[in-house]
Order: structure tokens, then sequence, then C-alpha cells
């Protein structure tokens, strides 16, 4: 299981967040009124993103033994109305495509190798995270950080 807490301070969009020992910054850019102190939310999911296409395909290359020396990946997205996209017949506002070109470095990487870990890049944990239905659950509490139990103001 994955947790992570994030703290915004009284102005500005700074926000500090913690992973298990780990400390990173998010912020919105200049012009977007942030301070320009780290990269936007969508940018660290991304970020995510490619990070766990290149590991996933380290971890099935390593088990298959296969001659993978690394990979490069580089994501953008783009948020469309959901009535203009022509791949979308659903009722949502808006829709959002992810764009992703993956690079698999090894010359000694077979056609077919490239094109199973092609494949293997779209099964990721957070390619499915994000891919798959998921549901969200929120609980509104008094202070976070008090109490990890803390009960809710507010019913789910």
């Amino acid at each position: 299981m994955a947790k992570a807490t994030v703290s915004l301070g009284p102005e500005g969009y700074r926000t500090i967040i913690k992973s298990r020992d780990h400390e990173y910054i998010a912020d919105e850019p200049l012009d977007e009124g942030g301070t320009d102190s780290g990269p936007m939310p969508t940018e660290m999911l991304l970020g995510a993103l490619g990070a766990c296409i290149a590991v996933t395909c380290r971890l099935y290359a390593e088990r298959k033994k296969w001659p993978l020396e690394g990979v490069d990946v580089s994501l953008d997205s783009e948020r469309f109305k959901g009535k203009d996209y022509a791949d979308y017949d659903g009722d949502e506002l808006f829709v959002h495509e992810i764009r992703k070109s993956i690079s698999f470095k090894g010359d000694d990487l077979t056609d077919d190798q490239r094109e199973r870990l092609l494949e293997i890049a779209g099964k990721c944990p957070v390619h499915r995270l994000i891919a798959l239905p998921t549901f969200f659950k929120e609980t509104l509490v008094d202070d976070i950080f008090a109490d990890d139990e803390a009960e809710p103001l507010v019913r789910d």
C-alpha cells in the first residue's frame, strides 16, 4: 500500500509531500501564481508514471534475463472536451489523453523483446491505477498529523 501526506501553508501553492522517509515539493509555475519551487502535481503524476514504466520493464527484463540496458520514457498529457474526443462516447465533460514515447536501450534486444516490453509498460502499477476504475474515499478530519486514527468530522 502506498501512502503520502501533503501540507499546504497559508499562502501560495507550494506543498510539502512526505512519503515514508522522503520529502519533496510540488508547486505551480510563476505565471500561475506559484513560486516554481517544484514541479506541478500533474508533472509529478507523469513522472511517477514514467518511473513506474521504467522500473516495471527493468524488473521484467531481469526476470527474463534479457539484455535491457536502460529505459527512456517521455510523457505528456492533454485535456479534451469529452464530446470532441473521437475515441470517447461517454458523458464526461472532459477526457485526458496521455501520450508515451518509450525507448528501450540494449543493442542485443530483439524486436520481439522490445514489443513485449512495450506491452509490459502498459501494465505497470501506476498505469493501472490511472486507467482502471479507481474509487476515492474522502474523510474530513480535524488534524491528520495529530492521530492517524482520527475520527472523521463528516461521513465518508
